[in-house]
């Protein structure tokens, strides 16, 4: 890959990429999209103590109290459009690694939810947002640009009901904010090296399943027009869920929520 060249991808990542610290901000994803606007190329991580409007799948807000992390990951043309969901998975991994490696007494509770949370003991305790836009010109030429958006929680979690949370403090296992950044650095290196632009997304995939939540479970999920019902039984080539519904069928599911079917979905 040709770094010099803007329009032909994002510098490889590593775990020394820079990070733009701030107190408080209104959204890490927004900052960093307003950056790729003005020219930035990234790799770039913009992290804040804060967020003022931090934002969650759907548009559900984030709550962003200081003790847990709020970053975002930059990347400038990370790989062709078509593939460029796969990045879910390749974060939901990373995420994963950085976690069980400061909590590592956790690593049997932490398991990941499709398409982008990570839970703890089936209570969420992550998410991760991607948000892009294509043909953003950078260097003189349209650019596909992806920001990966990362909340753990760290010391701190809402009291929701509708969408249970936890902490990894109340888990037993506090961790650092800026510690699980450290160590986030190395594993997204990692997992988009080991994931190459889409072409390594047979191990990814390998690797996401053996850390599903609900694999081989029954599962519901909702549809932007309804509900099914059935047994999560694998993601495909494509990153898209697979439901075996009773009467043998398979359902597949491109974007929704997911539920254990003994839980009422929210």
């Amino acid at each position: 890959m040709d770094s010099t060249n803007p329009t032909r991808g994002t510098p490889r990542l590593t775990a020394e990429a820079p990070i733009i610290h701030l107190d408080t901000v209104d959204s890490t994803n927004a900052e960093a999209l307003r950056r790729a606007r003005a020219g930035t190329r990234g790799p770039l991580w913009v992290v804040a103590a804060t967020q003022t409007a931090g934002r969650g799948r759907r548009g559900r807000a984030w709550v962003s109290p200081p003790g847990n992390l709020h970053a975002s990951l930059l990347l400038v043309d990370p790989a062709p459009a078509a593939v460029a969901p796969q990045l879910a998975f390749v974060a939901g991994l990373a995420v994963h690694d950085a976690c069980t490696a400061l909590a590592p007494g956790l690593a049997d509770a932490l398991r990941l939810k499709w398409p982008n949370d990570l839970l703890c003991r089936g209570v969420k305790i992550a998410g991760i947002l991607i948000e892009g836009e294509g043909g953003l010109a950078i260097g003189g030429e349209g650019v596909v640009v992806a920001v990966i958006g990362i909340g753990v929680n760290c010391g701190h979690h809402p009291d929701a009901v509708e969408h249970p949370a936890t902490d990894f403090a109340t888990q037993g296992a506090p961790i650092v904010a800026a510690a699980l950044l450290d160590a986030l650095r190395r594993t997204m290196a990692a997992r988009l090296a080991e994931w190459e632009r889409g072409a390594g997304f047979a191990a990814i995939r390998g690797a996401w399943l053996a850390r599903a939540a609900g694999l081989g479970q029954a599962m519901r999920a909702r549809l932007p027009d309804r509900e099914v019902s059935g047994v999560f039984e694998a993601i495909d080539e494509a990153g898209r869920l697979i439901l075996r519904l009773t009467d043998g069928r398979r359902e597949v599911v491109t974007a929704g929520e997911v539920f254990p079917v003994r839980e009422e979905p929210a």
